[in-house]
């Protein structure tokens, strides 16, 4: 990777709908330049894809969650049997294997006519070898992802 890749990531990570031709004319490329470029970087996975952000309101204007998960043991099964089932339950929207007093950190979105204690109760109480919920609600976010 040289400074051009950098740049054209840096453009990239800003709007990930950006065309070739407009990367190319941020960076100094041509549009043909840029566009073989950034298919180099993706098959060098330095690019794992692109997504749309989508607004609150489009997500239901969810309440963001953090929630502490300690689990009964860290045996490798343990870890394991958790970790397949956090990544099949959409509303766990990142899991963050910690170092420190708890195992793990889960972000939640949880929308407005949901209940938290229904999804506490029924979902996050009942992953593979937790031993204990702590809850933090964010009152609002002070830094987001572009």
């Amino acid at each position: 990777m040289d400074a051009t890749d950098t740049a054209i990531l840096t453009q990239l990570s800003r709007n990930a709908g950006l065309t070739s031709a407009q990367v190319g004319e941020r960076v100094g490329l041509s549009p043909s330049a840029a566009h073989r470029r950034i298919k180099l970087l993706e098959e060098a996975g330095h690019i794992r894809g692109y997504r749309a952000m989508l607004s609150r309101a489009a997500l239901g204007d969810p309440s963001t969650v953090f929630v502490q998960v300690t689990l009964d043991d860290q045996r490798r099964d343990t870890l394991q049997k958790f970790e397949e089932t956090v990544a099949r339950c959409p509303p766990i929207v990142e899991c963050h294997l910690m170092s420190g007093e708890s195992d793990y950190l889960l972000k939640v979105l949880v929308r407005t006519d949901d209940s938290y204690e229904r999804l506490h109760r029924e979902v996050l109480a009942t992953l593979p070898g937790v031993r204990r919920l702590v809850t933090h609600f964010s009152i609002r976010a002070v830094v987001e992802p572009a």
